[in-house]
């Protein structure tokens, strides 16, 4: 269906830009903020409405897995505003010189890479892995009859609703926000190129994000560590709590250091600070160590519960325990830790010392370690089965198909990590397809994988998604997003690329 769409919009763009004019490409792109904002309104009225009786009886639920049902369908909500951006930006990329937005308005096009890497990554993947499937099973595997905090469970999700409503606003100023999602300065606390007030909605939307997501990890951290049922301890819970646990601590050490970045920019764009302004004594590549201190553990947090997601998938369909079930537990627990402390391998071109990048080039590529026991034990726990099981259930082929995106993308960040080929490699199709393998490909199928895989306990029907659905949704995975697979942060591109697009 979504490639139905595609084409339609790409002959709409056609047509546009041959017969039209300008006027039409102006109003194409004025229908997706619209289509975005429908769906906006259109998924939190059925969200509202439909799960519950009324309204107030909606907002007030605090049960575990009505609210994990809620993170869920938010963030397919959120997903499908961010995935109608990308169909825009393959659209003009579809050929070199295509067009469809203006020549004259290219500041949107980096709104749309802006709002696309937001909206994918804090209110897709978040809320889905995170949010969604935590709230659900954290309490059934803990054996605790619900978590510890269940009205702050609440305000988490309510909050979360609010600060995608601030984002999506941030496109409606005349400059927009088009600085990335790294929010660099000094683009980001100029005057001169963007809109004051649209970088002040994407900071304070992402600043109610991350209290959403701290009150969310102290809530799973007590219950995990507090709200055991009697006989269950830390070293006979199943993974997935685990990187719950994990993910939860990482959140609660990386977000307080994002949110200070994110209030120094608002300092330096309302209230003459300059903090950041190299005219008068700032540093602007102090920001980049601050934000990449929270960056590159943001990767890990969001891919750490794919992996709980993953060995649940595993160990039920071969129905026996993950082979190393204590190594891969300290398989997170040292990624985790590893991956806190290598930020700067994302700032190898902005001049660090020798020693500097030798320090981050060694312990990137030592996390190699910990990642690869991790698929050898999933691989290893496949052996001693029958091939046809393998193939028997569509959540089985999501998994191998997990295993597959991820070994891709995580050796192509080997690669990377190394400081001499980084500086030939960055900012290339190259790095475009790494992260999007690792979190595009990887955490998207863990979300599938886990609800196809779950769909009875959570619907309470079979019914609702048959096989051939499931089926059809792997194909068409494979087919639009791994066969599909385009550079996103050029505008434009000459002619003889087009063979790679």
């Amino acid at each position: 269906m979504m490639e139905l769409y595609s084409y339609y919009l790409w002959f709409v763009g056609l047509l546009a830009q041959h017969f039209i004019g300008l006027l039409a490409q102006q109003l194409l792109i004025l229908s997706s903020d619209i289509i975005i904002v429908f769906w906006l309104a259109m998924g939190q009225t059925f969200v509202c409405w439909t799960l519950c009786p009324t309204f107030i009886s909606s907002v007030k639920n605090c049960n575990h897995k009505g609210l994990g049902i809620y993170y869920l369908l938010s963030s397919f909500i959120f997903g499908i505003s961010g995935t109608l951006i990308s169909v825009l930006i393959r659209i003009e990329l579809y050929s070199s010189g295509n067009r469809i937005l203006s020549p004259e308005n290219q500041n949107f096009y980096n709104i749309k890479i802006t709002l696309h890497g937001f909206l994918m990554i804090f209110y897709l993947v978040m809320p889905g892995l995170f949010g969604g499937f935590g709230n659900y099973f954290i309490v059934i595997f803990q054996g605790s009859p619900e978590v510890v905090y269940p009205r702050v469970n609440n305000f988490s999700i309510l909050i979360l609703s609010l600060s995608y409503l601030l984002l999506i606003l941030s496109i409606i100023s005349e400059f927009g926000g088009g600085t990335g999602w790294t929010l660099y300065p000094p683009l980001s606390t100029s005057f001169m190129n963007l809109s004051p007030s649209s970088i002040g909605n994407i900071i304070f939307g992402l600043l109610i994000s991350g209290i959403s997501s701290v009150l969310t990890s102290l809530n799973f951290w007590i219950t995990i560590l507090s709200l055991r049922s009697i006989g269950i301890t830390l070293k006979t819970i199943s993974l997935f709590p685990w990187s719950l646990l994990i993910t939860s601590g990482m959140l609660l050490l990386t977000l307080p250091i994002l949110t200070g970045a994110l209030l120094m920019i608002l300092s330096d764009i309302n209230y003459n600070t300059l903090f950041f302004d190299p005219i008068f004594g700032g540093d602007p590549i102090f920001y980049q160590h601050l934000f990449w201190f929270f960056g590159h553990p943001e990767v890990y947090i969001l891919i750490i519960p794919a992996f709980g997601i993953i060995s649940i998938i595993i160990s039920g369909i071969l129905q026996k325990i993950i082979f190393g079930n204590p190594s891969m537990i300290f398989a997170m627990s040292c990624i985790s830790l590893l991956g806190s402390v290598v930020w700067g391998h994302h700032m190898y071109t902005i001049g660090l010392e020798t020693d500097t990048r030798s320090y981050f080039s060694g312990v990137t590529i030592l996390i190699s370690l910990p990642t690869g026991t991790k698929i050898f034990n999933w691989l290893s726990t496949y052996l001693g089965n029958p091939s046809l099981l393998l193939l028997k259930t569509n959540s089985s082929l999501f998994g191998l198909l997990f295993l597959l995106m991820f070994t891709i993308g995580g050796s192509t960040g080997i690669i990377i990590g190394n400081a001499a080929v980084d500086l030939g490699l960055h900012d290339t199709y190259y790095i475009i397809a790494h992260f999007h393998f690792v979190l595009s490909l990887g955490a998207v199928i863990a979300i599938f994988s886990g609800i196809i895989f779950n769909i009875e306990k959570i619907i309470g029907s079979k019914n609702i998604l048959p096989s051939c659905s499931s089926n059809n949704s792997f194909y068409n995975l494979v087919l639009t997003f791994i066969c599909g697979a385009i550079n996103h942060k050029s505008y434009n591109y000459r002619s003889y690329f087009l063979m790679f697009h």
